[in-house]
């Protein structure tokens, strides 16, 4: 077969964008899907799949739903592929991107996509491109076209689909619903009737996630690639003596300290923050307080609730591994019931996910 794939594409990763437009897909994998990667999915069809929880028992009746379980990214082995630059694909041949660079990229935002059976958060630096496939001045895609391209490019970096199903009224509302879902979905849409898929690419200890969706009436279709990394504070903290200072005044002050993604594990640059309560309640042995954990409200309310109060007691364990008495410390958990500001945007959603220290009497 003559092969037309332009060396500038091949070194940009565009080869399969475009390029295998042409090539019928290899018959084990034309399942009927329209988007059915050049390599199997990671998302297992057995009872062994790789979103952690219980197995079912073997003797559970053929009518009920397996269990939800939380997709591990481990699962997918890395990469060994030659990784071009983020955000590795150009515009796939004879489209334009509808988008402006300023609107592409974003240094770390978050980005609701599919991982097993369930939407996930992910956050990072992000890139987004948008196209009209059905333009009549452009070289014209279907959906399933421009879904297997992507799909083939993953596989080509060494990537696997992840998601096993598609965004469903069902879906979302295990989030908190559709408005939940949309507040950091950057598709076609995030309903019935459009298609997304979600990749993960894993190399060096970096993870790359890639949702690629299509529909909307005209045909459009829309790629997000983020590099799953932790904010880089702009801000600085505040030390023992201006939280002591906020507690006198106050009765209380808020503090913003990065865990991992909806979990209440410490992320390491939380350290210096703890470090401080430490030395305030060293320099004031009377001092009592409460770790109260507060979110916004992207998620279900009872959701919200036990992370918060899991986050607070993560902030508490730190402080009694650093030598405080346990008699001095409690924690509460208050989900979105309390917020600082609208969760209207991001801005409002950052300020209201926080710990507040709370002083006792």
């Amino acid at each position: 077969m003559r092969h037309r794939l332009p060396l500038t594409l091949m070194l940009a990763l565009s080869a399969c964008l475009g390029a295998c437009r042409n090539e019928a897909p290899p018959a084990a994998a034309d399942t009927g899907s329209s988007a059915a990667p050049a390599q199997a999915s990671a998302v297992p069809t057995s009872a062994a799949a790789d979103v952690g929880g219980d197995l079912a028992p073997a003797a559970t009746p053929p009518d009920t739903p397996a269990p939800s379980r939380e997709f591990d990214p481990a699962s997918i082995p890395e990469s060994r592929a030659t990784l071009p630059p983020f955000p590795f694909f150009k515009e796939p041949e004879g489209l334009v991107s509808t988008f402006d660079d300023k609107d592409r990229r974003k240094n770390f935002d978050r980005e609701h996509m599919i991982a097993g059976d369930r939407v996930v958060a992910v956050e990072g630096k992000v890139f987004r491109d948008r196209f009209q496939l059905t333009n009549p001045e452009q070289r014209e895609y279907s959906d399933i076209e421009f879904q297997r391209n992507y799909a083939d490019a993953v596989a080509a970096l060494g990537g696997a689909e992840v998601s096993g199903v598609q965004y469903t009224g069902e879906v979302n509302a295990a989030f908190g619903g559709r408005a939940a879902v949309d507040k950091h979905y950057h598709g076609t849409c995030a309903s019935d009737g459009c298609e997304n898929h979600t990749y993960l690419i894993r190399q060096g200890g970096t993870e790359y996630w890639i949702q690629v969706s299509t529909g909307a009436i005209p045909l459009h279709g829309e790629v997000v690639v983020l590099e799953r990394q932790a904010m880089a504070s702009k801000l600085a903290f505040l030390d023992a003596a201006a939280m002591k200072q906020q507690l006198d005044a106050d009765g209380r002050v808020a503090l913003y300290i990065n865990f991992d993604n909806d979990k209440a594990t410490l992320r390491p640059d939380a350290a210096p923050t703890v470090e401080e309560i430490a030395r305030l309640l060293q320099a004031n042995p009377a001092l009592k307080l409460s770790i109260d954990g507060h979110t916004d409200d992207t998620g279900t309310a009872g959701r919200n609730r036990e992370l918060s109060k899991q986050r607070a007691a993560a902030v508490v364990a730190a402080l009694l591994a650093r030598g405080i008495d346990a008699a001095r410390l409690s924690a509460q958990g208050f989900g979105a019931d309390k917020p600082l500001t609208a969760n209207s945007d991001d801005a409002g959603r950052a300020r209201n996910r926080r710990v507040e220290l709370v002083k006792q009497s």
